[in-house]
């Protein structure tokens, strides 16, 4: 966590962002200057951006009509701006500007240690989110390994555990012409309850890590769990997905799987859905997956959090995270008519053929 933060700084005045840079040198973050909001777009989408410093008088494009679109952007609605105003100044464009996404408005002439104290903290915070975002990442990367291991333990270890109970149960059964009635039911009843445990270890070693996963990729480990998961919780699921899917990088795969998991569940448990829909779709640089369900919706005091990729549920959480360590962004949308959950990723090399809705 010790390389340097982008700080970018929106003036269409050279002499402004000159003065930025002679109070901000001292914080030793890299700071990059944009004169104009198209500028600005284009280095957010080239440039991880940590903090932005922004005048609100600009041609073109002013620096209310910038924030909101920068905030309207899932990318990048969490990155703080602070707005510098030598013109307006009152108390309504600050009211505006807050409205707008703000987290600061400064007004010009700016004090040089205000300047920078207000910076600077909004660094320390985003340094600290960025730690917190690592360890996420490296618990969901615990968490992926421990749940293959344990997978790998159930097939390996207590799955031939159970086929050698089943043989021997297989050979008393043999001789039960020798057993008294109740004897020879109580052996058939323990031939059936192993038979019935093993398809349970078998379906949960499954679950907590698909091998068609490894073996043959994503469309098959999802036309599995959509089919079980269908039967077992009674809710029609539908998928469409692209026909033919070349393989995807593994940890793309497994967040993928991962959320479509994460989503049925949810509606199984929260939603009472009768019927989920799963899409699968591509463009010429994005794969986007779309989870919905024809629910009663998140409660209305919960939807608040759902913006923020440090508030929400446990699980819009954990998906939130993989889709980040991606590059990939994660949107919610609730109604009580239903939800829809969306994410876009990112895909350096499309490999997808034309769409072909399945049944599942």
């Amino acid at each position: 966590m010790d390389e340097k933060l982008n700080i970018l700084m929106v003036d269409d005045e050279l002499g402004k962002i000159l003065s930025y840079e002679a109070v901000l040198g001292v914080l030793g973050e890299n700071l990059i200057r944009a004169h104009s909001g198209r500028e600005a777009l284009d280095l957010l989408l080239k440039t991880e951006i940590a903090i932005i410093l922004m005048d609100v008088q600009m041609p073109e494009l002013d620096g209310f009509e910038l924030a909101k679109m920068i905030h309207q952007h899932p990318r990048f609605r969490d990155i703080p701006i602070i707005f510098v105003s030598a013109v307006r100044t009152t108390d309504l464009d600050r009211l505006k500007g807050y409205q707008h996404g703000a987290v600061d408005y400064i007004s010009i002439p700016v004090v040089p240690e205000l300047l920078l104290a207000k910076v600077k903290v909004f660094a320390e915070l985003h340094r600290k989110s960025r730690q917190l975002e690592m360890l996420n990442s490296r618990i969901l990367i615990l968490q992926d390994e421990e749940r293959r291991r344990i997978a790998r333990e159930l097939h390996d270890s207590v799955g031939q555990l159970l086929a050698a109970i089943s043989m021997n149960s297989a050979s008393v059964q043999a001789e039960c012409h020798k057993l008294s009635p109740h004897a020879a039911r109580c052996v058939a009843e323990n031939a059936a309850m192993v038979d019935e445990i093993n398809k349970q270890i078998r379906t949960l070693s499954h679950l907590l890590h698909p091998p068609l996963l490894d073996e043959t990729g994503l469309p098959s480990a999802l036309r599995w769990y959509v089919q079980g998961f269908s039967e077992r919780s009674k809710v029609e699921v539908r998928l469409e997905m692209p026909s033919e899917i070349e393989r995807l990088p593994q940890e793309m795969e497994l967040s993928i799987f991962r959320m479509v998991q994460e989503c049925l569940t949810n509606i199984h448990r929260h939603a009472g859905s009768p019927r989920a829909e799963i899409r699968i779709a591509h463009d010429d640089a994005c794969l986007t997956v779309e989870i919905e369900d024809a629910g009663k919706g998140i409660p209305v005091e919960k939807q608040g959090a759902l913006g923020s990729s440090a508030q929400g549920g446990m699980g819009f959480r954990g998906m939130r995270e993989r889709l980040r360590r991606l590059g990939g962004t994660l949107e919610i949308q609730s109604s009580d008519r239903g939800t829809c959950v969306r994410a876009t990723l990112p895909v350096v090399r499309e490999s997808i053929a034309t769409a072909a809705p399945e049944r599942a």
